[in-house]
């Protein structure tokens, strides 16, 4: 591990232990205090973030399913290895349920306790419990060789006959509501992301004349980001008066708006102040490479189609 990784990586844990991470779940009415801490982590390092939303987004998911834990696995880490349901498959082994495959893009994959995976049963896909550090768990090094989200330590994990415990029935993790109220958290960590680079422009402003050219951009900047931010959080308000409401579109409209303010403020910010910090300012750095992969985990124009469709398919779009 770099320092930074290892910063990232102690700071993860920390929180996680002093009960930094126990967010207010989505829908009880605080959903916007707790992207607010989400925007928080996500503007002093997207990383961070990344790590810290997967165990608040964890704890959500047990609450939300029902699932009894006991009160100290709280204090220690979870993430959600959620993509790909169909890389790992589920089969009964008398009482127990046991995992096999390879799951890619596990984020913490050396740093978490404890972790909820999809996988494929043979009556659809459940939704797991295991313990990281049980047998048959294996991270598999050198499937993250990317500079972006490398603090995140996020890896191919691969599952062989690993003992899991079921959470929910059958297709109950992307059935509950909160599914699209976690992809809302996400945004919020894209959205700190996309503050944290801006403030390098700001400071920059701040400490000299930048030009007028550059002063452009910043304008743009706030105009973009304080855009973002009412739709963001206009969002939580809706959350916390619907918290059992369909929130496909909402998810989709407010992921389309951060990502497109989180592309516009990486580049302008690289266009007003030019090479210089990106060569020079290793946090900044850092952070440009950070969130432009963890914006990728919107699927693009993909996501735009399903909004697209979601829209056509309402007879007033509430324009």
């Amino acid at each position: 591990m770099t320092t930074g990784e290892q910063h990232t990586a102690a700071a993860f844990r920390s929180a996680v232990r002093d009960g930094r991470l126990d967010l207010p779940l989505p829908g009880g009415g605080r959903t916007a205090e707790r992207w607010r801490r989400l925007v928080e982590l996500g503007r002093a390092d997207p990383a961070l973030a990344r790590l810290g939303e997967g165990h608040a987004d964890a704890l959500a998911i047990l609450a939300e399913l029902g699932a009894a834990i006991d009160p100290g696995w709280r204090r220690e880490p979870w993430g959600v290895w959620a993509a790909a349901p169909a890389s790992v498959t589920a089969s009964r082994d008398g009482s127990r349920w046991r995992l096999t495959g390879d799951r890619p893009w596990c984020s913490g994959a050396g740093l978490l306790s404890r972790a909820l995976v999809t996988a494929v049963a043979a009556d659809e896909v459940r939704l797991f419990a295991i313990d990281v550090g049980a047998a048959g768990v294996t991270p598999l090094a050198g499937t993250w060789p990317a500079v972006g989200m490398a603090a995140s330590d996020s890896r191919t994990v691969r599952f062989d006959g690993v003992t899991a415990v079921p959470v929910g029935g059958p297709g109950g993790y992307t059935a509950r509501p909160g599914f699209w109220h976690g992809g809302l958290g996400v945004a919020a960590c894209w959205y700190g992301g996309a503050v944290g680079i801006a403030d390098t422009l700001h400071a920059a402003a701040r400490r000299r004349d930048l030009g007028p050219h550059a002063m452009a951009h910043l304008g743009a900047v706030d105009v973009a980001l304080t855009a973002a931010r009412a739709v963001l959080f206009a969002a939580a308000d809706e959350v916390d008066a619907n918290p059992t409401g369909d929130a496909d579109r909402l998810a989709h409209r407010v992921r389309a708006t951060v990502e497109a303010t989180a592309t516009a403020v990486v580049d302008r910010v690289g266009r007003a102040l030019g090479a210089g910090p990106l060569c020079q300012d290793a946090d900044h750095a850092r952070r440009v490479a950070d969130l432009t992969v963890y914006v990728r985990q919107s699927h693009a124009e993909a996501d735009l189609a399903h909004l697209g469709e979601l829209v056509t398919a309402e007879g007033d779009p509430g324009w």
